[in-house]
């Protein structure tokens, strides 16, 4: 079994969500892991200071690889910060199951460009999140297997936020698929995954 780069000592059995990414014809193409307070409650992370981000993105982590890897054979997709693109912080050597998912916040310095090709050139899967069309994600595109878009964002667009998120040819996933009628809409728009509570919800598990 797989070791972690996480250091030896980080905590396990932290309540973790874990939500499922499906092809648009219904088979299971991986689970997004999202962090949990102690509670087992959603912790609104994305408003943190860049420092306690980094904790959340470190639990995530160590709750999922530190005895080895994830439950199952999907992909587990984990929201990262910059100290992870940088190598400020590691990541666990599992590239063959993680996809690093950048979160909407980093810049695309030069930096961040570099570590991502690290990245992809050592194996691991990248993931633009919340993509809406930036400066920042854009440059970002031609290092990306995958780009998620909120599909409520897709609502007043005549299809030019999909065509660009396509551009570079990674996979587009919908995220917040919450109805039918946003299902449909994003399988008419040529996605290739879907992700929502009308699909399956978050679900807290102790890891």
């Amino acid at each position: 079994m797989t070791t972690s780069a996480l250091s030896p000592s980080a905590p396990s059995h932290l309540p973790v969500a874990r939500q499922p990414i499906w092809t648009t014809d219904g088979r299971l193409h991986g689970h997004e892991y999202l962090y949990r307070s102690s509670l087992g409650r959603p912790a609104q992370v994305d408003r943190w200071s860049a420092d306690r981000q980094d904790g959340a993105t470190t639990a995530v982590l160590s709750a999922l690889f530190h005895d080895g890897e994830p439950p199952g054979d999907t992909l587990a997709f984990v929201n990262v910060t910059r100290s992870f693109l940088v190598s400020d912080l590691p990541l666990p050597r599992v590239p063959e199951r993680l996809v690093v998912e950048v979160v909407e916040t980093v810049a695309a310095d030069q930096d961040v460009l570099a570590g991502l090709q690290r990245l992809r050139s050592g194996g691991y899967r990248i993931a633009l999140d919340d993509f809406v069309a930036t400066p920042d994600q854009v440059a970002m595109l031609p290092y990306a297997d995958y780009v998620k878009v909120d599909c409520r964002d897709l609502e007043a667009d005549d299809g030019r936020l999909a065509s660009t998120a396509r551009g570079e040819g990674a996979m587009l996933v919908a995220e917040r698929v919450s109805s039918s009628a946003r299902k449909q809409r994003c399988t008419e728009l040529g996605f290739d995954l879907l992700q929502g509570d009308s699909l399956g919800r978050a679900v807290t598990l102790l890891l």
